[in-house]
């Protein structure tokens, strides 16, 4: 399919200037981007292994984004001024051709090792799959209703929200130039007329905004101003410096897209309104800076490490995710320790080693020659190593098997069935009837190996933890009918342990819940004169105290239980950058008020494997019943 633009318009092929021939190199490539596109694949590498030294990493999606919004502009643009034509056909088995072989070998792959090393990771794998296979991994997770901020239950092909968004883009953007090159034909126009449509894709953003930023994020119509800016420039760009003189422009914008990375965090409202915009517009200076001269920017983006890494970017973004999530089921590391960092280490260079396999042998080879062409040569070697009937063995059962486990793959995950078996026994308590026995593996698991959680130092007597002497100070032990307790979903996992550890305990335990509702829950509570002598608070999963208002929230609920009960506060585990500042600032908080006790649940849960799901937060059979005597210490409980 050939649409011949410069004809319908009744201008002739013109020979490329001198200039734009010498800026684009060898084979169309203009010299920068690729480091450039390495600094991109870097801080989304960064941001998910080292949230806390990288929390705006995320930005480097924006990066890719005006990267691919100019040069796939500037060389539809380019096609049209050589030929006076584009041919799209020509132009979607190019795409195809970059795209796919990787992204096929990322899902088997990733696939196949999930289920052998965690069956959990492929919760939705089945509408992961359809969206790999249809360009709408965005959409469809928009409407499944899930977060690219929840770490508790990752998507095993998350990365490939992005990549919908730029095959969406690839698929309609051709046909959309070539309508505005024969009605409009002004490239200042449909530069305007860019710059308009990324103005309004930001203002999206910012209005749409809600609790969770995932809809605006993923969105299309609200995430396209970074694709859509890099038009305008390409717009703009006639073969001559962009910046002019201004040679400082582009490494200051480099310099300022390092600061965003660091600074930027994807649970503030400013990154969405104002935040995403201001790195989209750094990124087009960043890659106007590679229109000039062979400028010392240029020439340091052209090193060739950062040139290494940048041809290899697609298949590290597209690697690096699903390598992560089965390293740290294999590793089975808490943050920060050594094991977690030698883990993590290792898996960066899986995704190198991956990325460069793939590259090599996956994606060049079709690249260049095609998927007829590579497919009858890669059979060809294959029968000569191992015989036809192996070769075509081989690759029917590794589909065969592959599909065997999407369609097989669970539903819901081993933390989901926990929280709902958890629920199932509140319901059971509040019914009369007596809680189920533990599995014996769970009813034998030892207590936790971490130290003995701390009181608060400036707790009374009757607060200490540690067991009852016979000094006539120390607290008796306390019994389920004196207990109640109010928290989020880890409570509901830990229910069941909680009722046959403490008989007669009352429980009030619910998904998603946060301090900022906890003061309304226990405020019920105490009006219908459920509160007893002992409260147990476990509201910090969810946020933590990220949300404005939280501290008050967690001292509002204090002041509501009163100083002659008891109360113990069980900090969070989890995998979130903010957690241990949580736990402290908790430790802190309890520290205020006499009768407070923190279960320090975090350090306990890491104490070793197998007390934590899949989602390094929820607790297993086995961890329920280290949270349930953590508790008992927590009250000197026999």
């Amino acid at each position: 399919m050939s649409v011949g633009v410069a004809r319908v318009a009744g201008s002739r092929p013109r020979p490329v200037a001198r200039h734009v021939r010498r800026r684009y190199g060898a084979g169309g490539r203009i010299p920068g981007l690729d480091g450039l596109r390495a600094f991109a694949v870097l801080a989304v590498i960064g941001y998910h292994t080292l949230p806390r030294a990288i929390p705006g990493g995320f930005l480097g999606v924006d990066v890719f984004f005006v990267v691919s919004g100019f040069l796939i502009t500037t060389l539809l643009l380019r096609e049209m001024r050589e030929r006076g034509s584009i041919r799209l056909a020509a132009f979607w088995t190019r795409r195809a051709r970059r795209l796919l072989p990787a992204l096929a070998a990322v899902v088997v792959a990733s696939t196949l090792a999930a289920r052998v090393v965690e069956p959990d990771l492929l919760v939705g794998i089945r509408r992961q799959v359809l969206g790999a296979a249809t360009f709408t991994t965005n959409w469809l997770e928009v409407a499944a209703g899930s977060s690219y901020f929840d770490e508790r239950q990752p998507e095993l092909l998350r990365p490939l929200w992005s990549l919908a968004i730029e095959e969406q883009f690839y698929v309609l953007w051709p046909v959309l130039l070539v309508a505005g090159l024969v009605v409009v034909r002004s490239r200042a126009a449909l530069a305007r007329a860019a710059l308009a449509a990324a103005a309004l894709s930001a203002v999206a953003m910012a209005l749409l905004l809600s609790d969770d930023p995932t809809r605006v994020y993923y969105g299309t119509d609200t995430h396209a101003f970074g694709l859509l800016l890099g038009v305008a420039a390409a717009f703009a760009w006639r073969g001559r410096p962009l910046l002019g003189g201004a040679r400082w422009a582009a490494p200051g914008a480099l310099a300022g897209l390092v600061l965003l990375a660091l600074v930027l965090r994807d649970d503030a409202s400013v990154t969405y309104r104002g935040g995403l915009l201001l790195a989209s517009l750094l990124a087009v200076v960043a890659v106007a800076g590679c229109t000039g001269a062979s400028t010392a920017y240029v020439r340091a983006l052209e090193l060739r490490p950062l040139s290494w890494v940048g041809e290899r970017s697609y298949g590290l973004y597209l690697w690096h995710w699903p390598v992560g999530l089965v390293m740290t089921r294999l590793v089975a590391g808490a943050p920060g320790t050594g094991r977690w960092w030698w883990g993590t280490a290792l898996g960066v260079a899986v995704t190198f080693a991956l990325a460069a396999a793939s590259y090599r042998w996956v994606e060049t080879p079709v690249r260049r020659h095609g998927f007829r062409a590579t497919g009858r040569a890669v059979l060809e070697r294959v029968r000569a190593a191992a015989g036809p009937r192996w070769a075509l063995g081989g690759v029917a059962a590794t589909l065969a098997v592959t599909v065997a486990v999407v369609a097989t793959a669970p539903r819901v995950s081993g933390a989901e069935l926990a929280v709902e078996q958890g629920q199932q026994a509140i319901e059971d308590s509040r019914a009369g009837q007596p809680p189920a026995e533990p599995p014996p593996d769970a009813a034998t698991a030892p207590a936790a190996t971490s130290p003995t959680p701390e009181v608060s130092p400036t707790a009374e007597p009757s607060a200490t933890p540690a067991t009852p002497s016979a000094d006539e100070t120390s607290p008796q032990p306390v019994t389920g009918t004196d207990m109640i307790g109010f928290g989020d979903s880890v409570m509901s996992a830990a229910a069941p342990a909680l009722l046959r550890r403490f008989p007669g305990i009352a429980l009030d335990a619910k998904p998603i819940r946060k301090w900022l509702d906890a003061p309304d829950i226990v405020a019920a509570a105490a009006a219908r004169s459920e509160l007893r002598p002992v409260v147990v608070l476990a509201f910090g999963t969810n946020a933590g105290f990220q949300l404005e208002g939280s501290e008050e929230a967690l001292r509002e609920v204090l002041d509501i239980i009163g100083p002659d009960r008891r109360v113990v506060l069980v900090n969070s585990s989890g995998i979130s950058y903010w957690l241990p500042d949580a736990n402290a600032r908790l430790a802190e908080i309890g520290a205020e008020r006499p009768g407070t006790s923190v279960v320090d649940w975090y350090t306990a849960s890491r104490s070793r494997p197998g007390l934590l799901h899949a989602d390094d937060t929820h607790p297993t059979m086995a961890g329920i019943e280290v949270y349930a005597d953590l508790v008992a210490d927590a009250l000197g409980a026999s």
